[in-house]
């Protein structure tokens, strides 16, 4: 099914969209500069930075990269938190023809050396806070080059300070690309063999997102024009790639950049600056809404409410569109779609619906045996998009490509069905997959760390509903015999495997675990038994 394009998306202020999707990342901020060049591009901490001075800037760290070695298609990856330095190293990477990977600030040894490695990164800008991580973890990577920002408490020899990069001339050259092939960014999503896969996303995969993306959002999107945006959502995370960071320089709005979400801070911020959009994930549209008062802070004045990651349940969505006079535009999506594919925006909410297509997508529902065959409506089979905004593959997985994209579909994993009004609905997961705050965690990973410990026979880790989170995980354990081992103890040694999202919340021992007639561990059971309120807590 696809979904027609608005007659107004594809011509905005006498430009064509086909333009802006046909440029590098390079000369999208140009363009942004040119009609915007003297406004405000970001804000933080009390610091303004300019359309102009951003790319400035981005030239500046693109010369003192090029003079360090980085050359075209080299990978360098970004540690860094919503920060200034972030924006700035994004457009650098993209200017030099590098490719940016993503990596999570709060990924731990195992996560973080698997990144780097996979990648074959060999310059990494990290953040001061999560400096040590890369120094404990460097002598198994192949990385020359660490460049740090932010306040570190030393930096080894050969380690530079981000600021010193800044004191090059700017790099007039920018590289020259094919934006339909060329890559922009790597970006990370876990796979259910516990090894982080890397979706390859060009510049025209990621441009192309955001003109889908706000055609819908509003209809006529100049009214966003020099507005402010709250940049909250992680820009690390491809929804915070593509839907704050590029669609905020698309429309010349200045970023109010939040590295951590903080309910009172943000009640403030809101308060005080009036931003007209937030994106973010369904926990922060929760924690606006049990704000004490929260009408009496300007909520009502944000033009555009937009969540990602994981669904936000319906009675949040009504009652906080009742009590601001906004809707929270929801988007379904992946980082191998960059991210959003289907949409609520256009039609508006509908019970358990993700929505409808987004313009130039195609969706079906097709069989799971062979995914040839096209399911009627109202019959379950597993989701399959194509659009410009699929990824071109896996980093260095080809097998894993061919899986997943066959005659241009990328087969998302997810099983869904399509009602005669050709809205979509997710019925399960073939991916076995938990959405925690808007991040995946696949139980497989979290398994793997469990199975390290030596006193665990048996484990596995399945997602349970949280009022707050939406989901959160599970773990069920067996210890082995006479074993004293404590969930403090397990806990630990999970959190030194795990970034803090990926934990488990909950761990119960066992005696035995469900099993199939050939000895399979029988999730379902296990997730049975939590849904009817019958597992121990």
């Amino acid at each position: 099914m696809s979904n027609p394009a608005k007659p107004w998306l594809w011509a905005y202020g006498g430009r064509t969209s086909s333009r802006t999707v046909d440029m590098s990342l390079t000369e999208f901020l140009r363009e942004a500069v040119e009609r915007h060049g003297h406004q405000t591009a970001m804000s933080f901490e009390g610091h303004e930075t300019t359309y102009a001075q951003l790319l400035e800037k981005s030239g500046r760290l693109a010369a003192g990269l090029r003079d360090s070695g980085v050359r075209t298609g080299d990978r360098v990856a970004l540690m860094l938190p919503n920060s200034p330095e972030y924006v700035i190293s994004f457009f650098a990477v993209v200017r030099i023809g590098a490719i940016v990977t993503q990596v999570n600030p709060i990924y731990v040894g195992r996560e973080l050396e698997h990144i780097l490695n996979d990648s074959g990164a060999k310059t990494i800008i990290v953040h001061g806070e999560a400096y040590p991580k890369v120094g404990a973890v460097r002598d198994g990577t192949q990385l020359e080059r660490v460049i740090v920002a932010g306040q570190a408490e030393s930096l080894g020899g050969s380690d530079t300070a981000f600021r010193r990069f800044l004191e090059f001339e700017s790099d007039t050259v920018p590289a020259e690309l094919n934006p339909a092939e060329d890559l922009a960014a790597i970006q990370y999503t876990g796979g259910t063999t516990g090894v982080s896969k890397g979706a390859m996303l060009t510049h025209r995969n990621l441009l192309c997102n955001i003109e889908q993306n706000v055609s819908l959002m509003v209809e006529d999107p100049r009214v966003l024009e020099g507005e402010k945006s709250v940049a909250v959502a992680p820009f690390f995370h491809i929804f915070g790639t593509t839907v704050v960071l590029l669609t905020s320089i698309r429309y010349g709005m200045n970023m109010l950049i939040v590295p951590r979400f903080e309910v009172e801070q943000m009640m403030d911020l809101i308060k005080r600056e009036r931003p007209a959009m937030l994106a973010g994930v369904a926990t922060i549209f929760t924690a606006l809404h049990g704000y004490p008062e929260m009408e009496s802070y300007g909520l009502d004045e944000i033009l555009l409410y937009v969540s990602g990651g994981a669904s936000v349940p319906m009675n949040l969505l009504e009652s906080f569109e009742r009590r601001t006079g906004r809707p929270i535009l929801e988007g379904y999506g992946l980082s191998e779609g960059a991210p959003v594919s289907i949409n609520t925006y256009s039609r508006g909410p509908v019970p358990g619906s993700i929505g409808v297509p987004m313009p130039s997508t195609d969706l079906r529902v097709v069989d799971e045996e062979t995914g040839t065959k096209e399911m009627p409506p109202e019959e379950p089979g597993e989701l399959v998009v194509k659009g410009p905004q699929v990824m071109k593959g896996y980093w260095n997985m080809s097998d894993e490509t061919a899986q997943t994209l066959r005659d241009g579909w990328l087969y998302t994993g997810d099983v869904a069905r399509m009602d005669e009004d050709g809205y979509f609905y997710i019925v399960d997961r073939k991916k076995d997959v938990v959405i925690a705050s808007g991040y995946n965690v696949y139980p497989r990973e979290v398994e793997e760390v469990l199975y390290r410990h030596p006193e665990v026979v048996e484990a596995v880790a399945i997602g349970v509903p949280d009022e707050y989170r939406g989901e959160t995980v599970k773990a069920f354990v067996v210890k082995g015999e006479g074993s004293t081992l404590a969930e403090e103890e397990l806990l630990a040694h999970c959190k030194e495997n795990l970034a803090a999202y990926k934990v488990p919340k909950l761990l119960e021992f066992r005696d035995a675990l469900p099993k199939s007639a050939v000895g399979k561990i029988l999730k379902r059971v296990l997730s049975e038994e939590e849904r009817q309120g019958t597992g121990a807590r």
